[in-house]
Order: structure tokens, then sequence, then C-alpha cells
């Protein structure tokens, strides 16, 4: 049977996670408590359609989503949407229209960016100059525990720290050094499979630190775990889940890659959420606070039905009533931001219901008024 393509790089790393996970699972007491990120590529651009219909696809994520909030979580909050803005795509009326949707509590704005043979100075450059226009024009991104303003970062065409194999779509071997400087606190690029830039490190929480002189520095790390500390001038790095799974084709069952992808082909159910959970990414120590990070391009039409249509409604439906009884499961909606704060709350060995430490550390630059 032939395997998904790029299999290799990824499937030892994925059998070594499960073993340590099966192993982990036993040492879980209580109820496991789940926390949802889905980080939005979200390019009204997508596909170079011109302004009128980036309008109209931006103007139906800000009268749909709201719809959304029928939908809770163990904390009382709707879904949440973290919305990856590309920097070159930048439009300053579809921000507008987001940050209020972010203001009325559905969700928060972070930093996405495709560039292709660039240099550290001019990426040092888009990067801070993005950011600043982001909070300073908009009121959005988020301010560090010191008030430095402090972003999120999905990399386009997959290519975080040059790691493509052609080096096209980056051209910085020093990224992740660029990231941390410019006020990056986690990068959400990953996974990436079947794609030729997934990292051996699968399923994991964990922290990069940068080789200037090699691309791909991310490919292993330092695992984020209780009582341990980052490593000096490091990036965390929060993966979502990969696994191996089937699909049928003309009757016949063929593998293929879970990758927590959403879009008009591989719509969100129950069933991927039990893979998802059952995955298990945590930090190291604490096995009971599962981090499910999915990843989609929410801006074309396709994907729009999905995310914002009967599929969309029927997930959260079916996975309220099966993983937020409060006993087994309890869900939590988060941003990005939220995911990573509780990361390193975990970190620093906190514990019980982790709805708690949303803020812990972070916090959003974009006043929130209640959904």
């Amino acid at each position: 049977m032939k395997l998904p393509r790029n299999a290799h790089i990824w499937l030892p790393g994925y059998l070594r996670h499960a073993y340590r996970r099966r192993r982990d699972a036993l040492a879980i007491a209580g109820p496991i408590d789940i926390l949802l990120c889905v980080a939005d590529h979200f390019e009204p651009g997508h596909g170079a359609p011109g302004l009128e219909i980036e309008r109209r696809r931006v103007a139906r994520w800000l009268r749909e989503y709201p719809q959304l909030a029928r939908f809770r979580d163990a904390d009382g909050r709707p879904p949440q949407h973290t919305f990856f803005y590309p920097a070159d795509q930048y439009r300053s009326e579809h921000l507008d229209g987001i940050g209020d949707l972010c203001r009325d509590g559905f969700g928060e704005v972070e930093v996405h960016l495709h560039h292709d043979n660039d240099t550290a100075a001019n990426l040092r450059d888009t990067l801070t100059n993005f950011a600043h226009c982001l909070h300073d024009r908009h009121g959005l991104l988020n301010v560090d525990e010191h008030g430095r303003l402090a972003y999120a970062f999905i990399h386009g065409n997959w290519a975080l720290d040059n790691s493509r194999p052609d080096g096209r779509w980056c051209g910085v071997n020093d990224e992740l050094t660029v990231l941390r400087e410019t006020g990056c606190y986690a990068d959400f690029t990953l996974p990436s499979a079947p794609h030729a830039c997934q990292t051996t490190t699968v399923n994991a929480i964990y922290y990069a630190v940068d080789d200037p002189d090699r691309p791909k520095s991310h490919d292993r790390g330092v695992a984020a775990a209780v009582g341990r500390h980052a490593p000096a001038e490091s990036l965390l790095m929060i993966q979502g889940p990969l696994a191996p799974a089937w699909k049928r084709r003309h009757g016949l069952p063929m593998p293929r890659v879970e990758n927590g992808q959403l879009d008009r082909a591989t719509h969100p159910t129950v069933d991927r959420f039990r893979t998802w959970v059952n995955v298990g990414v945590a930090v190291e120590g604490r096995p009971e606070w599962v981090f499910i990070k999915v990843h989609t391009h929410g801006a074309p039409e396709a994907n729009a039905d999905v995310l914002l249509g009967d599929p969309i409604a029927a997930f959260h439906g079916a996975i309220g009533a099966e993983f937020n009884d409060g006993r087994r499961y309890r869900l939590h909606y988060v941003t990005a931001r939220e995911m990573a704060n509780i990361v390193r709350a975990a970190e620093r060995g906190a514990d019980g219901d982790p709805g708690q430490y949303r803020d812990y550390g972070m916090r959003s630059a974009a006043g929130r008024r209640a959904a």
C-alpha cells in the first residue's frame, strides 16, 4: 500500500508521540479539558478576485459568523475564530470590519504573510510595520506582560524559516530570530503535511532555537513541560494534530493525512474531532489539557459555505453534546493568544480548569464586548 506523500518525514514522529500519549493518558484522573482554536489563513484576496468580491467575502463573515453564538462552551463563550490576516493583502476597510467582529467577542486578529526571495532586513520591516498598523490604526493585536506589542504568526505557503526544499516562498534562514525579535509570541503554521515543509517533530508544543545559517531550524526543539523554562532566544511552536487516516475511493480504503484542515473537501465532523482529541497535543506533565489547533482558508466562498453554514453548525452541536458534559470532558473555545497563555500557565504549574488562564500573561489590545 502506498503511503501518503512525504509520510517518511512525519510518520516516525507520529508513532513516537502516539506511544507517549497512550502512556500519559493513564495518569489522567479527572475530566479532559479540550482547547479548540480555529486558525484561519484569512485571505479576502485569495485568487485575486477584485475588490468587490473581497468586500462581499468579508461582509458575509461579519453578517453570518455571529449566528454561531447559539453554541457555548464550558465557560459560556461562543466559538472563537482567529483571523491570521496577510500583511501582503492589507486593506484597511476589511480589517475595520473584522476588528468590530472581534470586539463583539468572536475572535482576534493575528499576522499572516506570504513572501518570496526575501531578506531578513525587509522581513523585519514588513512585520514591524504591519504589527504597528494593526495596533495603531485598528486597535488590534496583543500586549505582553511588559506592555510590548505581541503577535502570533502563520507563514504563507507553509515555508516557515525557508523550509521548502526548493527555497521558494521565503528566503530567510534566520526567520525565527526575526519573528521573535519583532514580537512574535508563538508560531501556528504547522502541521503542513503532506507538504515537504512538514517537520519531523509532530503533535507537539515546543520551543525552537534558530540557527541563522540553515533553514528549517524548527524541525526539532525542546518540548514545553510543566516546570521547564523555555530555552534562551527560542520561539514557541504550537502544532495542530497530525495523524494517518483513511478515505474511500472507488469503494476502496485509501490512506490520507489528517492534518486538521477545514474546507469544502474536508468538513469538520465529530469523528474528526474524536481523532484530534485522541492525538492529544499537550504540554508535558499536563496531559489532561488537550490543545487542538485546526486551520482553514475561510474567505473563499466554497470554504465559507462550510465554516458559516450547516456543516459547522452540525459540528458545534455534536461536539458540544459529546465533549462538554463537565464530567469526562470540558470544551473551551479559545483564540491563538488564549491558547498560548494557557500553554504558559501549564508550564508554570497551573492546573484545574484551564479556562481561567485565557489572559495569563498576554491580554488583547482590542476591547472585547460580550457576545
